[in-house]
Formats: C-alpha cells, structure tokens, sequence
C-alpha cells in the first residue's frame, strides 16, 4: 500500500532590497514556487499584520531562489488589486502555468471591492512582473460562493482540469472544471471528492498540489478541517484521467505544531509541491502555517 510520510520540515524566508530586509510585519500565505532550470520561482500572498479595515485582503510578489528555501523578492509586484470590481478587494492564491512559448498564465483569486465574494481570475504575460489582466475564469454560481485556490493539471486524456475550493452550506468543498486547454473555457463537472464523516477532514475541503509522475498515479497534497476549522493536510491520488480515486490516506500527513500564540490560527495549508531532483520518491511541499509563515516539508513515497 502507498504511503506519504513527511521525513523533514524547514523554513522558508523571503528577503527584499533595502531597509527593513525580511518581510517581518507581513503575513505570507500561499507560496506557489516551482522550478525553472536550475532556478526556483516563488509567487506569494502578502498581507499586512495586522490587517486594517481599508487594506486588501492580498497582494502578489514574485521571488527567486538557488536552493528553494530562501527567495529573493523583487522590486515591485506582480498582481496588484484593481481597478476592476472583482479583485478590488484583493489578490490572493496564485497558480501558475509556465508556457511552451515561455510565457506565464497565472490563475489567482479576485476578492470584490465588497470583499463578499472570491472568483478565480486570469492574467498572462511574457514576465511575472509584465502580466495583463485577461478575464474571470471561474465565478460561483447563485447559492454557492467564494471560489479560490485553483489547482491547474492535465489528464492523460488531454483534458485539462481546474481543481478548485468553493463554499456551500457553511463549509468549504473542492470542486472541477474542465477544458479542452488550460486557457478555457471551464465545464464545471462533479465534485472529485468529499468529506469523510469519521476523519479529520469531516467539514471542510480545500484543493492543494498536485504532483503528476510518470508511471504512477497523480496525488494531491489537499487541505482539510473540523468544524471548527483546524486545517490539516492529507493527501488523495487519482487515477492518471482523474476519472476515479484510487488512494487516501486516513490520517493527516501534516499537523502544525502548537502555535507560541494562543489567539493564532490552528492551520497548515499546502500550496505547492516540487520534485527533488535525482529522487523520484521524494517532493518538497510548501505550505503556510498559521496563514502568516512560510514553511517546506520534505515529503516521501512508500510502496
């Protein structure tokens, strides 16, 4: 049977030019890093802490690292909020798409000028400082809301899927979308997955990475919570057409330890995974804790 055991954890710094060095009065979610060459790219939410009433609720900067754990960040923004109504409120859970051509196309949440609603957007561009806004690729529809932290991947059936987290009845659920490309337009399709009434993940599902491998079965490293919402991260694999599951593990793979703050959030949520070069069985996970740090785990496959 297939196992997924987490064998180390480390930090994960952001650095930026000038005074002031590390983002020390920010809260960092969502790092999205992946590879290009020998280089690693990192986009992430920045927030500040606390957060005040007129603030946005995220903006996006790009980093550059030679080892993956500690990111240089560049000197202005990639996606900033405005000044269109659906991401006014702020810019929030990158995922991006590197181009044949060399181009990016990044998927990330818009939150509305009301910030009463997330919808998954689209820009693209030739740099991840040089991206245009092109359009709202997902928008939830009536009775359902706030659709965020898009998960992009192809299927052996050439079919590109949209893994994504939408709210219903008070809970967070992982739905799917479907296109002939990864640039649209999206089907919404059935829910891949659901909650497990016995488990740790018995209220709350959110989409995480996925980590696509020849010969063997795509895994998503997902997040999941209790009622009242200590978010965890498990991980579920699929068939290689993602037309049935074929794996879940029964306990977390990821727990936060306990927080030095008794009032901080109960929560570790992955946002992107990277293979480590020369060891198949083995992926770097990133993932926020406490929706503010920055952290990697070093993630192994047993058979």
């Amino acid at each position: 049977m297939t196992a997924y055991v987490v064998e180390a954890l480390e930090e994960v710094t952001l650095d930026v030019a000038g005074p002031g060095g590390r983002l020390a009065d920010y809260d960092l979610m969502s790092p999205y890093v992946w590879r290009e060459g020998d280089a690693y790219r990192l986009m992430v939410r920045v927030l500040p802490h606390p957060l005040g009433p007129n603030d946005p609720t995220g903006i996006i900067w790009v980093g550059d690292s030679t080892d993956g754990r500690h990111f240089a960040i560049r000197p202005r923004p990639a996606i900033t909020p405005g000044p269109d109504f659906d991401d006014a409120g702020g810019c929030e859970d990158p995922t991006i798409v590197v181009g044949k051509d060399g181009g990016y196309r990044v998927f990330y949440t818009g939150v509305d000028s009301a910030r009463a609603q997330g919808c998954l957007m689209l820009a693209e561009g030739p740099d991840l400082t040089d991206l245009t806004k092109r359009e709202v690729a997902l928008k939830a529809p009536p009775g359902e809301g706030n659709i965020k932290e898009a998960t992009v991947v192809r299927g052996s059936d050439g079919i590109w899927r949209l893994f994504y987290e939408y709210a219903r009845d008070q809970a967070s659920r992982i739905g799917v979308a479907v296109a002939p490309s990864e640039a649209g337009p999206w089907t919404v399709i059935a829910d891949p997955f659901g909650i497990r009434e016995d488990g740790w993940d018995n209220w709350h599902l959110s989409t995480g990475p996925i980590l696509t491998q020849p010969d063997r079965d795509p895994v998503m490293f997902y997040n999941g919570a209790t009622p009242d919402a200590r978010w965890r991260i498990g991980w579920i694999s699929f068939a290689p057409d993602y037309s049935r599951v074929t794996g879940r593990g029964v306990e977390p793979l990821l727990i936060p330890p306990p927080a030095k703050d008794r009032t901080a959030t109960d929560i570790a949520f992955a946002a992107s995974c990277v293979e480590v070069e020369g060891q198949p069985d083995c992926a770097w996970l990133y993932y926020s804790l406490e929706d503010a740090i920055l952290r990697r785990a070093l993630v192994r496959r047993y058979n």
